[in-house]
């Protein structure tokens, strides 16, 4: 790259990814979206490194799902608790979305555009959650948490179409099934505002949910296989402990699955797995 060009946004994404402070990571990313949108960047390629593990704090300590506490929410340090596991799912997604930039390259503007939208209103939510942590007197990293998201991820870094299929249609979807749940809670105890930021987040999350499903549909069109059938190969290769429900199926209708699709996550959830 000469001094008149540009530089490219797939460097940018992953300065960004690898940036551990969480308030330097929300910034830089939101920067790196505005400058996109803005056409300072190019969509030159750069070299691709497996990032086994992305740029994070030293804290929270990461556990094993079953070795978090159970959330008692009549409590306010359970409902910290609550709001510190979705602040670390929302910091995740942040990390997923830019390495989805990073990472393949060979995908169009149009990709680029989306998932750095994505990555930014993630960076939003994060910033939101941790001020709803801060009210209750807790900070991220206060509490462990678990690294399943970034897990999937490393499984999915060799195909966009594998990443597709899984990380917003199956872990990123789970949140459209019970967040509306999470607010009903909420509202019921009082914390009108974190039930306010939980609203906020759902309608977000619609379209990035959309966004993954329409990316795959797209893929699957392009390598001419068929959509429903893949995906089902791909939750029994990747998942096979099964998806947990039940599901929100108006809300994944809006988001873009296919009735096919609704069918038969809804075999699933008389033999639920694992949380995703």
């Amino acid at each position: 790259m000469t001094s008149t060009e540009p530089q490219s946004v797939h460097e940018v994404a992953e300065r960004c990814l690898r940036k551990c402070l969480p308030e330097e990571k929300c910034a830089s990313t939101q920067q790196l979206r505005a400058r996109w949108e803005a056409g300072a960047l190019s969509s030159l390629p750069t070299v691709v490194q497996r990032v086994e593990v992305p740029g994070r704090p030293e804290r929270p300590e990461l556990v094993r799902p079953r070795q978090l506490k159970k959330r008692k929410l009549h409590l306010p340090e359970g409902r910290a608790v609550l709001i510190h596991a979705l602040a670390h799912i929302e910091f995740n997604a942040i990390n997923l979305a830019l390495d989805a930039v990073y990472r393949f390259q060979q995908m169009p503007p149009e990709f680029i555009s989306d998932w750095l939208r994505v990555a930014a209103e993630e960076a939003t939510h994060f910033q939101l959650l941790r001020e709803r942590l801060r009210a209750y007197g807790f900070d991220y990293g206060d509490f462990p948490a678990h690294n399943g998201l970034w897990a999937m991820a490393c499984k999915t870094d060799l195909d966009v179409l594998d990443r597709m299929a899984l990380v917003p249609r199956v872990m990123e979807a789970r949140g459209l099934d019970v967040t509306p749940a999470m607010i009903e809670k909420l509202d019921a105890l009082g914390d009108l505002e974190t039930a306010d930021v939980l609203r906020i987040i759902w309608r977000d999350e619609l379209t990035h949910v959309e966004v993954g499903n329409r990316w795959f549909q797209e893929l699957c069109r392009q390598r001419q296989v068929a959509p429903d059938a893949t995906f089902h190969r791909l939750v029994e290769q990747h998942m096979p402990g099964g998806l947990r429900g039940p599901f929100h199926l108006e809300a994944r209708r809006r988001a873009g699955f296919s009735e096919t699709e609704l069918a038969y996550l809804q075999t699933l959830e008389a033999t639920p797995g694992p949380a995703c």
